[in-house]
């Protein structure tokens, strides 16, 4: 396979992407032809073991006079232009213990008033223009970000628009009031969901006073915050030097750079710097936590464990093994648990790699009368990963599917702008998405299994499963040492009433 440049042609694609999904996912067995799965996948594509080799466009790159990084990317295939600019330090990470929920807030409030633009004027100037603009900062994140997107011919316009919302934020009090009561719904929203419930407990289990505990606002929290702190946060937090602008499109990157430095010259430099928290440590025993919720007609299961930031050089293999483990419907906890066994419509497994190591987690929603079958099961996948070694067909199969997905990611011009802001958010270097390919396909069966053990330890996995407490507890208690907690995150320090 010849070397290309930005976009495969589409024949091979689908190639690469049918002989990826279309073939059975086989065990330890398949070598002797035992079929893990009962379903049968009919339509079967040629494979080639070519290894994928890119060659990726490369951003100019400039400073600004600010500090701010500026990457842009050429794209004249579409009259259209995409903006990212993601401001480390700024995010959730750095909140003050007593105010989960600054960072969004703060983001959320930039385009609802500026020193000279109302929340009407904003928003009517943006659908005037056909563009898009947009700013969060999600929990666990140590980043802020804001997103626009429009035309190339009326780039200068809108752009304007962004750089006064990023600038000039005036926090309007009338607005916040409106964003509280509607965080506070949707905190009432999000205390009944299982998912988000889980989602709490579990990340409290495994990074303990660490920020990246912090999964939700409170109430209190929201009541808390005043135009003033809002003010504050982005006057210290929301600064050029520690961030990226990335732009892709239609534009030209010389005719563009001059312009980027009149339209930010007001973005001032401070002495602002990002210090990254202590990294927490992962649990060394098993603990179970149940988040009783009367009446559930299923159980939520999420299990794991703190893995690995995203500089790690186990990051390649930890990501073939969890596409072999439950990255997606042919990997085994998908097949075990809903095809074999039919527990669930989904399961699947994951990681998170930041600036600091984040969890591997499963997670599934199960029937009440079957958690303590799912239990098991979750457990025996992650013990026959770690104990035997996977199959070459296996193997490959994984390493196909995610080679074909990067290779699909490449036809969009914002992904490959992604790309190149990761590589320079982590100091990777210029060859590193080249590189991925090869890196992916020269994983072994003996790193797999090296991995699997060194971060997938049973006995030390953190599991919480929210569900009727009254029907599951006895059984979690089977499984470890357990603690229950009620849907508002208060811990019982008894048996609730009306459990067994």
């Amino acid at each position: 396979m010849k070397t290309r440049t930005l976009i495969l042609p589409a024949l091979l694609v689908a190639a690469l992407a049918a002989s990826t999904f279309a073939q059975a996912p086989q065990g330890p067995g398949q070598d002797k032809g035992t079929s893990v799965s009962k379903v049968e996948r009919k339509n079967r594509a040629p494979v080639s073991k070519e290894v994928l080799r890119v060659t990726l466009p490369k951003p100019v790159e400039a400073t600004l006079d600010n500090g701010l990084t500026v990457m842009i990317l050429e794209d004249h295939r579409f009259p259209t232009v995409n903006v990212q600019l993601n401001i480390s330090g700024a995010g959730a990470l750095y909140e003050p213990r007593d105010l989960p929920g600054l960072a969004s807030m703060a983001a959320s409030l930039l385009r609802e008033g500026t020193k000279t633009r109302d929340s009407k004027q904003i928003a009517e100037e943006i659908d005037r223009l056909g563009a898009t603009l947009n700013a969060g900062a999600g929990f666990g994140s140590a980043a802020s970000s804001i997103n626009a997107s429009g035309l190339s011919d009326n780039l200068d316009a809108w752009m304007a628009l962004f750089v006064d919302v990023l600038e000039n934020p005036s926090f309007p009090a009338d607005e916040l009031e409106k964003l509280k009561q509607r965080q506070k719904a949707g905190l009432r929203q999000q205390r009944t969901q299982p998912g988000a419930l889980a989602n709490e407990r579990f990340r409290r289990a495994l990074f303990g006073d660490h920020p990246a505990s912090v999964t939700m606002m409170t109430n209190a929290s929201i009541d808390a915050m005043t135009p003033e702190k809002l003010a504050a946060w982005h006057h210290e937090r929301y600064v050029p030097q520690n961030a990226i602008l990335a732009i892709a499109g239609d534009v030209r990157a010389a005719d563009l750079l001059p312009k980027l430095r009149k339209w930010l010259a007001g973005w001032a430099k401070t002495d602002g710097k990002e210090v990254v928290p202590p990294n927490a440590k992962p649990a060394t025993a098993k603990r179970i936590y149940l988040v009783d919720r009367p009446n559930s007609v299923q159980t939520t299961i999420t299990i794991g464990n703190i893995a690995i930031d995203r500089r790690d050089p186990d990051f390649i293999a930890l990501t073939v093994m969890n596409k072999i483990l439950g990255d997606g419907p042919a990997a085994r906890l998908f097949i075990k648990l809903r095809e074999e066994k039919g527990y669930t419509y989904g399961v699947y497994s994951d990681f998170v790699a930041l600036k600091y190591p984040g969890p591997w987690s499963a997670s599934g929603d199960y029937r009440t009368e079957v958690t303590e079958g799912a239990m098991t099961e979750l457990l025996n996948e992650i013990n026959r990963i770690r104990d035997e070694k996977v199959g070459a067909e296996e193997l490959e199969q994984a390493q196909r599917a995610i080679v074909a997905g990067f290779a699909l990611s490449l036809e969009q011009p914002t992904q490959l702008l992604s790309y190149a802001v990761l590589r320079k958010t982590y100091g990777f270097p210029d060859d590193y998405w080249e590189t991925y390919p090869a890196k992916i396909s020269a994983v072994t069966a003996d790193e797999v299994q090296r991995v699997a053990r060194k971060y997938l330890n049973p006995d030390a996995m953190q599991v919480v499963a929210v569900g009727d407490g009254s029907k599951i507890r006895e059984i979690l208690e089977k499984f470890g040492p357990l603690e229950v907690y009620d849907t508002e995150g208060k811990k019982f320090e008894a048996k609730p009433a009306g459990s067994n």
